[in-house]
């Protein structure tokens, strides 16, 4: 434990890390909101590993895992509920991808699957993700993943520099290598893609984990993380060239917080009442939308999007050379005054 281990034997850690405990369901340090929507998470997700298969649409599984969270978590408005869209991103696509309407993409044997999928309790949102594939090709590519997201997990704590935990990453994760067709490749983290600190009702809470080494003149070198903060560590590896790109048929919006601006469409206003009543600054998907019964907003959707009012946030690939896989693990860590709570830990990972 290190430079914290008086963390474990000062009773005033404790008393604090017991003050937490009893903190309204609301508060922004109650442990208890993260646990139960993390409980949610690990019996959804342990189903999904169960009946996820080749041949179901890409819509059949974002529908069975959503279906599962919102009975679970007993979804109640902005109280409990979807964190945010379920990603199911194949391939050499890395993030951000979930069906909209009309998508009729099959899940094939060959291919990489990452599962990535939020609860929310009372705005205090779990972000976990796994990855399955169903050939052994690219067994490596997985414990590469796995193993750098362990790394990321066990080198963050109070106090510690953000550079620190990126570089111990990368060379977990670089120390992999894959065979495809008879070449070899080097697993490589993605260097444009991180974890992210967490706020209540905000994914990206502000503070990134890089996943590889910074350079030297990157202020978030030594940006340290702090006792009651939260965090998803997430990893991703590639067999390409480690870096991803915006693609096109984008699915995943956000409300940008504090922004405003004027608005010429009546679509674009009526739209921004619905997305502010619905999901506040948790992250949707048009499929949401399409939910709730709005229709022909693709033009409101556009202008919110222009004025920056609504965030888009386009599917991420890799380069699509041939061989070129992505794979990624993530856990929700809680920084306690006495310890660190991995919230999403389960027996699947």
């Amino acid at each position: 434990m290190g430079n914290n281990s008086w963390r474990t034997t000062s009773e005033e850690m404790r008393h604090k890390d017991r003050l937490m405990l009893d903190e309204p369901s609301d508060s922004a340090f109650n442990y208890n909101a993260v646990r139960r929507a993390a409980e949610v998470h690990r019996q959804v997700r342990q189903y999904a590993r169960r009946n996820i298969q080749p041949g179901m649409t890409m819509t059949e599984i974002a529908e069975m895992i959503e279906n599962g969270t919102r009975a679970l978590v007993e979804e109640n408005g902005m109280q409990s509920g979807i964190g945010f869209p379920t990603g199911l991103s194949r391939n050499h696509c890395a993030a951000h991808y979930t069906p909209n309407a009309g998508d009729t993409i099959v899940l094939q044997k060959e291919d990489v699957l990452k599962v990535d999928f939020g609860v929310h309790v009372n705005g205090r949102i779990v972000d976990s993700a796994f990855t399955l594939n169903w050939e052994p090709t690219y067994d490596n590519l997985l414990a590469a993943v796995k193993d750098a997201t362990e790394t990321g997990v066990r080198e963050a704590g109070i106090d510690v520099r953000m550079g620190d935990i990126g570089r111990a990453i990368q060379e977990v994760m670089e120390s992999y290598e894959v065979e495809v067709g008879g070449q070899t490749k080097q697993v490589k983290s993605i260097r444009n893609l991180t974890g992210h600190s967490i706020n209540p009702y905000i994914i990206h809470g502000g503070k990134s984990v890089p996943i590889v080494a910074p350079y030297d003149d990157d202020p978030e070198n030594d940006q340290k993380m702090e006792e009651g903060e939260y965090f998803a560590i997430e990893t991703f590896g590639s067999t390409g060239d480690g870096y991803v790109r915006n693609a096109d048929n984008c699915s995943h919006y956000a409300r940008t917080p504090g922004v405003k601006a004027p608005l010429r469409f009546d679509s674009a206003k009526k739209l921004l009442g619905v997305i502010d009543r619905q999901f506040g600054t948790l992250p949707w998907c048009k499929r949401y939308l399409d939910r709730i019964g709005e229709k022909n907003y693709a033009v409101g959707l556009r202008e919110l999007v222009q004025t920056g009012i609504v965030q888009d946030y386009p599917p991420l690939v890799d380069t699509a050379g041939e061989g070129c896989q992505t794979a990624q693990f993530e856990h929700t860590i809680l920084l306690r005054p006495t310890c660190k709570e991995v919230v999403t830990r389960g027996d699947d990972y």
